[in-house]
């Protein structure tokens, strides 16, 4: 089954105590579609200037990803410069130029309105529920948050919320958008605000999974050194949605191996900057990381990673 993904690609300037890279290839839909691909096809809705590289357009299309619905502008593409303390759960955005991001409306091709999974990156919520009204019946609608649109558009979030399947948040976006310090007690309010899944991504310390069935819990995938945690977010999501859309069905079981997969993905991107390791990553690598990881899960959790 193919997921849609509509999101941005951009050019990065990164910072970490590392090193530093400057316009290296970045964005949400970048990261997304190069991790969901191993899984599922995937097309990206998204916009990019006239400088947007064509070799970097190869990297998408050598992997058989989508680029139909990747739009042209006049001038810039968009560019984020971030800088991350020695903490690496603490970061600056230095500056973020939105450049043809600015003023853009996504619309789908026809075949992607038949979509049955659609990922929407954090986005202005009117633009969301834009995107929403275009797809016919999807299976599962996933998307993630960003604290500006918490602060800024609550009504518009609101009614997004209504009507999508899973949610990702940050544990402080989840504590911004409910007002509960505790997150067990945020992820139960956010499911009574509509999504059936809740997932509150805690960085080093894994992943919080709510729904009507209960809580899961998923750790980090234990690390020697993180080089850079950009798009790790993004990375977790493609891992998790391609896997749903291998899958075909969504249940309760499915839901919890496909975290424990976006949870190895994600753990690949950090070690080296931009998309660097997951443009070399193979099959194999993900399959090994992956039954290292079960055997870091309590022996309970391991009916669900079983075929």
């Amino acid at each position: 089954m193919s997921i849609v993904v509509v999101g941005f690609l951009a050019y990065d300037t990164v910072e970490t105590p590392a090193g530093k890279v400057e316009e290296v290839l970045g964005g949400g839909a970048s990261y997304f579609s190069i991790a969901a691909r191993f899984f599922s096809p995937v097309s990206i809705v998204a916009v990019v200037g006239t400088d947007y590289r064509a070799e970097d357009f190869q990297l998408f299309t050598d992997r058989n990803i989508d680029v139909r619905g990747v739009v042209k502008r006049e001038g810039q593409t968009t560019r984020w410069h971030g800088r991350y303390h020695e903490d690496l759960n603490v970061r600056d955005t230095v500056k973020l130029s939105l450049n043809v991001l600015e003023n853009f409306t996504p619309e789908l091709l026809p075949d992607q309105c038949r979509a049955d999974y659609l990922y929407l990156a954090p986005n202005d919520p009117a633009l969301q529920e834009h995107v929403l009204d275009q797809v016919l019946s999807p299976k599962v609608v996933t998307a993630d948050l960003y604290d500006y649109w918490i602060q800024n558009t609550r009504p518009g979030l609101a009614k997004v919320l209504e009507r999508i399947q899973i949610l990702l948040c940050s544990d402080s976006e989840a504590r911004t958008l409910t007002g509960e310090h505790n997150l067990v007690k945020a992820g139960r309010a956010i499911l009574k605000m509509g999504p059936a899944t809740v997932l509150i991504k805690r960085g080093e310390y894994g992943v919080l999974q709510f729904s009507e069935e209960g809580m899961f819990a998923v750790p980090a995938y234990p690390l020697e050194e993180v080089i850079d945690p950009t798009g790790a977010g993004d990375t977790f999501a493609g891992g998790m949605m391609g896997f749903l859309a291998r899958h075909g069905r969504v249940t309760e079981s499915s839901l919890r191996r496909a975290v424990v997969y976006g949870s190895v993905m994600a753990s690949f991107v950090v070690e080296r900057f931009s998309l660097e390791r997951l443009l070399s990553l193979t099959w194999e690598e993900i399959d090994n990381r992956y039954r290292e990881f079960i055997n870091l899960i309590d022996s309970h959790h391991s009916r669900w990673t079983t075929q």
